[in-house]
């Protein structure tokens, strides 16, 4: 099965943080089909926050969607994210946006991301990989999307993909 994340860090060495998640994705046998570049974007709901590095990736599993997010938790916690508030800093944070077409609304897992049509830090990163991609609720592709964004959130891009 196919999916799109969103990684992100704010805490310590940005980059090297996101490269040690990949790093972890790669060693439980996930696939990584692709990876936009690396994006500094201003924290949403976070003023006087560190700003994050945030970058998303297309993956190939064999997980459900709930064994990936179960996975995914696990993974964030070994890393070392502090869970216990939502708008916190962290060290690591991966976000399923896309389970191959699928829609998915449980207390557990809300699938498309409730909120990647109006944030631009997962919009531009994912239209740079997927710019074709349908969005199986809004029925429209991300870079149309992306057009119609009114997220005024600051961001700019640092690396290329890896």
């Amino acid at each position: 099965m196919k999916y799109f994340l969103c990684l992100g860090s704010n805490i310590g060495n940005r980059g090297k943080n996101l490269e040690a998640a990949l790093l972890q994705i790669k060693q439980r046998g996930i696939k990584v089909l692709s990876c936009s570049s690396l994006y500094e974007t201003e924290p949403v709901g976070m003023p006087g926050e560190r700003w994050f590095f945030n970058q998303v990736i297309e993956l190939e599993t064999d997980m459900t969607p709930f064994d990936l997010l179960r996975w995914i938790k696990q993974t964030e916690k070994k890393m070392g994210r502090d869970m216990t508030e939502k708008h916190k800093s962290r060290i690591i944070d991966m976000d399923i946006l896309f389970a191959e077409g699928r829609v998915i609304h449980t207390e557990e897992l809300c699938v498309p991301h409730p909120e990647l049509a109006a944030r631009n830090f997962i919009l531009v990163p994912l239209a740079e990989i997927a710019p074709e991609l349908i969005h199986p609720v809004h029925n429209k592709k991300i870079r149309s999307l992306l057009l119609e964004s009114k997220d005024s959130h600051r961001m700019k891009i640092v690396g290329g993909a890896k």
